[in-house]
């Protein structure tokens, strides 16, 4: 079982940033692959951005959000630049306890989810 922590949500006025962190238990975290996503008000769930061997970003944030991770610490990141009013949903992190260029679905384990709100 991988519990996974989120934290880095908020308020950010348009052309803002923020950085999502999210802690994860397990002791061969170097392992996961490691996703974001976001469930805007109204919308389904969508894909941001993955990372295990590479980076893998949806077209709607490439360019602007970076992912990443500290295998030391048990976290991956994603920094959000250059924020805007449609990035506004409620951010997940999710982990596979594997490494696979399947990275846009099929993860199992799932964060509470952190809020991020950009105003125009």
């Amino acid at each position: 079982q991988v519990q996974l922590v989120e934290s880095g949500g908020g308020l950010v006025q348009s052309g803002g940033s923020l950085r999502l962190s999210c802690a994860a238990s397990g002791r061969t975290f170097s392992t996961y692959t490691m996703g974001w996503f976001r469930r805007a008000p109204g919308k389904e769930r969508e894909f941001v951005a993955a990372v295990n061997l590479g980076t893998y970003y949806a077209d709607s944030v490439k360019g602007r959000f970076t992912i990443s991770r500290d295998n030391a610490k048990n976290t991956v990141y994603l920094q959000m630049n250059s924020l805007k009013p449609e990035d506004t949903a409620v951010y997940y992190c999710a982990a596979k306890t594997y490494l696979t260029i399947t990275v846009r679905s099929g993860y199992d384990y799932w964060g509470q989810g952190t809020q991020v709100t950009v105003s125009s």
